[in-house]
């Protein structure tokens, strides 16, 4: 079943007010979004969709730049509780200009319901723009998606390996970056150390703030009651489901965890990978915690 990759974007005229009220704005950002996206799936398939919805807040010169990564699968389900295939004909989902007039209509309400004070003429200027939502092609199968979502679900503003040099005695730090205004040619930053602290400061959340969530049939409550009857639909049958003191695996399948040497791992998935890792495989510990 194919999987979608949207991007939703806050438009710069509002990182002002994310810079000074992170947790409302970000949540406004995924609410926007969800009902953006949930609202096209019961128009134009008459299904419930789902989305897994990750934060970032960076661009790669470390600037504010907030935006969701959604992987969005090609269907939903119907009032009857059946799969429904999407009837797309096009590149993407749905039509992009339609989602991007909505998400900011959707946004903008948020705003003024809101106890935050805005100027009323930043209202005109956010809807004089046009505010586009990136959609890419669908994903080539499903290994795909979950890479994606392990190589970028948990990153943050800036890894190491694009750190090139840090200058103790001059207080300075160079990292690389790609400019993709200029075709994502790779250029290097040069920031001192204060600027680089206060640019990578702008995108540490709030406390307890949920960057990863998931919404309609990929949510928690559907994975639990929902999802085994539309595996069988999709697949033949449902997925193995694994209970933390299961003893009907088959021996061959239990190992000793690496780390303690004492709890019980089973492999419930294996994938290959297009990078390193070239395999990944997926452990549940059954009896022991990490040590």
């Amino acid at each position: 079943m194919p999987y979608f990759h949207v991007v939703f974007t806050l438009p710069h005229e509002l990182n002002p007010l994310a810079l000074k009220h992170p947790g409302l704005i970000y949540k406004f950002l995924f609410k926007a979004a969800w009902e953006t996206l949930n609202l096209f799936g019961k128009k134009e398939l008459n299904a419930q969709i789902g989305m897994i919805a990750v934060l970032h807040t960076w661009g790669q010169n470390l600037s504010l730049h907030p935006h969701l990564h959604c992987i969005v699968p090609a269907g939903g389900v119907s009032q009857s509780g059946n799969w429904k295939h999407s009837k797309y004909n096009r590149k993407f989902l749905f039509s992009v200009k339609a989602l991007s007039k909505m998400f900011r209509a959707k946004l903008v309400h948020l705003l003024r319901q809101s106890p935050l004070l805005i100027n009323p003429c930043t209202y005109d200027t956010l809807f004089s723009k046009n505010w586009v939502v990136y959609a890419k092609k669908p994903f080539g199968k499903p290994e795909h998606v979950i890479e994606y979502l392990g190589r970028y679900s948990h990153k943050v503003a800036i890894s190491n390996h694009r750190i090139i040099q840090v200058n103790k005695h001059k207080n300075r730090v160079k990292f690389s970056a790609k400019n993709y205004r200029n075709g994502a040619q790779k250029i290097s930053i040069d920031l001192s150390m204060l600027d680089f602290i206060k640019k990578f400061q702008l995108h540490i959340l709030p406390k307890g703030f949920t960057r990863i969530r998931h919404y309609g049939c990929l949510s928690s409550s559907w994975k639990k009651t929902k999802l085994p009857r539309i595996q069988a639909q999709l697949y033949g049958k449902p997925l193995p489901s694994i209970h933390k003191k299961s003893t009907q695996q088959p021996t061959n399948l239990l190992r000793k965890c690496p780390k303690c040497k004492k709890g019980t791992l089973i492999t419930i998935a294996e994938f290959s990978g297009r990078a390193p890792p070239k395999s990944l495989i997926v452990y549940i510990r059954s009896q022991y915690p990490y040590s």
